[in-house]
């Protein structure tokens, strides 16, 4: 039986910078609030959207997935009198209508004229497709890359550029150091010590990449991949590896952290503007449900990593 709903994805692109997060919130200019906004332009409908990953206030996101369920009658009128497929005319309709909703953003953080047009390009609509109900955006996901990017003391001074998408760290950083740290951190874990737990929630993440490189620029780029992130996770974990790096703490105190996981004060949040969600990768469409259900199964350590 066909269902009364079209499911869609839609990949896009944000700066981060001026938005209060990824989640909507009553009177703050946030994505998925300019998102459903420019949706019910189009649809003439409120609809909300399920997030791969839900970032916090001034985090970039340079692949974000979303899905929406959007009543068929509304569907097929998307194109209007044009021939075009509905999922061609949305992504179209969808860039037009960013346009007038980022305007309004402008107009509601209170931005002065000469200021006018700063929104814009904010949030970028890259692709827009049909998909079976089994996809969902965010329990269909295989895994998450994040980006991390760090201007240390080796760059002597950063370039004023710099400032709105790395963390200027005034210490040298030793890489070496950070990236022996990182490898024991790898695998399935508790990650409390590294998270902001959320209600009913777990903090068991199995973390696949963790590495730190110096680019030619000497900017530090850290790499972090896992199958999902709970809250703040990344930004606890290079901030604590950038504390390591500075040798402001041990290799003895991260290992500690992992091994007795628990809500830990010394653990130090980096900045939002240096970090960026840059790649979700999903299985097969045959494969979504299986993946989906898999995801949604809590997850558990094995008995010899269980804290005693």
């Amino acid at each position: 039986m066909e269902s009364n709903f079209q499911r869609v994805r839609i990949d896009l692109a944000y700066d981060g910078g001026a938005f209060a997060g990824w989640a909507k919130q009553p009177g703050l200019v946030t994505v998925q609030g300019c998102l459903e906004q420019a949706l019910a332009l189009i649809t003439r409908v409120d609809l909300q959207v399920t997030v791969a990953g839900r970032t916090d206030a001034g985090v970039h996101a340079s692949a974000q997935t979303v899905h929406v369920d959007i009543p068929r009658e509304n569907w097929a009128r998307i194109p209007g009198r044009s021939k075009r497929a509905p999922k061609i005319a949305l992504e179209t309709r969808l860039r037009g209508a960013m346009t007038r909703v980022l305007a309004d953003a402008e107009a509601q953080l209170g931005l002065p004229s000469t200021m006018r047009g700063f929104m814009q390009g904010a949030i970028s609509i890259h692709h827009v497709s049909a998909v079976s109900a089994d996809f969902d955006a965010r329990f269909s996901a295989l895994s998450r890359r994040y980006e991390y990017l760090i201007a240390d003391n080796s760059l002597h001074q950063a370039l004023p550029v710099q400032r709105l998408s790395c963390w200027q760290v005034e210490s040298s950083l030793d890489i070496d150091s950070m990236n022996n740290a990182a490898r024991e951190l790898l695998g399935l874990h508790d990650f409390l010590s590294f998270c902001k737990p959320r209600v009913g929630a777990t903090t068991i993440r199995e973390l696949r990449e963790l590495e730190f490189e110096r680019r030619d620029d000497a900017v530090i780029a850290a790499r972090i991949v896992a199958d999902a992130f709970c809250h703040n996770m990344v930004r606890s974990l290079v901030g604590s590896l950038v504390m390591l790096g500075a040798g402001e703490r041990s290799y003895e105190w991260l290992l500690d952290r992992i091994e007795n996981p628990q809500r830990d004060a010394t653990v130090k949040l980096a900045p939002a503007n240096g970090l960026s969600l840059a790649e979700i990768s999903y299985p097969e469409a045959a494969h979504y449900k299986t993946q989906a259900e898999r995801t949604r199964n809590t997850r558990k350590l094995p008995v010899e990593k269980r804290p005693k």
